[in-house]
C-alpha cells in the first residue's frame, strides 16, 4: 500500500431525493459545475470493481480495517472513449486515489483476469495490479452504476458530488454493455452525498451543507459494498 500519496478528507452522507433537490440548487448558486457534466450538470458513471478470491476488499470495509486498497475500472456515459484504471487507498480517516487511462484492449485483458505483461510496464499502478492478480487472485466482481452531479471550489480543492440512482450489476462484469440488468440497493432511491477536500472545509460550505442536509445519515459504507449486498456475503 502506498503511503506517499497526497491524502484528502472524505465525508459521506445518505440523503433523500428531496434533500438532494434542494441542496443541488443551493450548490449551483455558489460553486462551479463539473465541466464533464451535461446541461443538467450530470453524467453517468459505471465502475467495474475488483476483489480478491477471498473478498478482502469487501470484508476489510465491513470490518472497519483502517488501511486498505480498492481497485476498479471506470467509464463514463457507457462509452469506451475514456477508460480509467484506479486504486482508491484509505489510510486511517484519509483517502487518496491513483488513476491512469488505459486502452480498451488492456481493459479487456484485465476484465479477463489476465495480468500478463503488467510487470514490465513503468506504471506503479499496473505493477500493483499484476501483484494482486498473481498473488491474491484479484478479479472483477461487480458493476456499480450511478448518475453523478458534481460541484467544485478551488479553495482546498473541494469537490462535492451528488451520486444518484445507484444500481448494482449483481455478478455481471459486462462493463461496456449499457443493457446489463441492474437492481437498486436502496429502497427509496436515496442519494449519496460525498464531500472531498484537502486540509479543511471552508466554513461557509460546512454551514451550507449542515443547513440543507438536516438529519442526513452520515455513512461510511461504500457504493461498492451496497452493490454487493445481494450476494449474501455480509455475515
Amino acid at each position: 500500500m502506498a503511503t506517499t500519496l497526497p491524502l484528502r478528507h472524505e465525508l459521506k452522507f445518505i440523503i433523500s431525493p428531496q434533500q438532494e433537490y434542494v441542496l443541488s440548487r443551493a450548490l449551483d448558486r455558489v460553486l462551479r459545475r463539473d465541466p464533464n457534466g451535461d446541461e443538467r450538470n450530470e453524467y453517468a458513471i459505471r465502475s467495474l470493481y475488483f476483489d480478491t478470491v477471498f473478498n478482502d476488499a469487501l470484508y476489510d470495509k465491513l470490518d472497519g480495517v483502517q488501511n486498505r486498497d480498492k481497485y476498479r475500472i471506470r467509464i463514463y456515459n457507457y462509452s469506451d472513449r475514456v477508460i480509467k484504471l484506479e486504486c482508491k487507498t484509505k489510510i486511517g480517516s484519509l483517502i487518496s486515489k491513483r488513476s491512469i487511462s488505459i486502452p480498451r484492449d488492456l481493459c479487456e485483458q484485465l476484465m479477463a483476469g489476465d495480468p500478463a505483461g503488467l510487470e514490465r510496464t513503468r506504471s506503479g499502478l499496473l505493477n500493483d495490479v499484476f501483484r494482486e492478480m498473481t498473488i491474491h487472485l484479484l478479479r472483477p466482481v461487480v458493476l456499480v452504476d450511478y448518475v453523478r452531479e458534481a460541484y467544485l471550489h478551488d479553495a482546498e480543492e473541494v469537490r462535492i458530488t451528488l451520486d444518484k440512482h445507484l444500481r448494482s450489476g449483481l455478478r455481471s462484469t459486462d462493463l461496456f454493455n449499457p443493457r446489463v440488468p441492474t437492481v437498486a440497493p436502496f429502497e427509496h432511491d436515496e442519494t449519496i452525498l460525498e464531500v472531498k477536500y484537502n486540509r479543511s472545509l471552508p466554513p461557509y460550505l460546512r454551514d451550507l451543507l449542515s443547513t440543507y442536509t438536516g438529519n442526513a445519515i452520515h455513512s461510511a459504507v461504500s457504493k461498492y459494498t451496497w452493490c454487493r449486498t445481494f450476494e449474501g456475503l455480509e455475515a
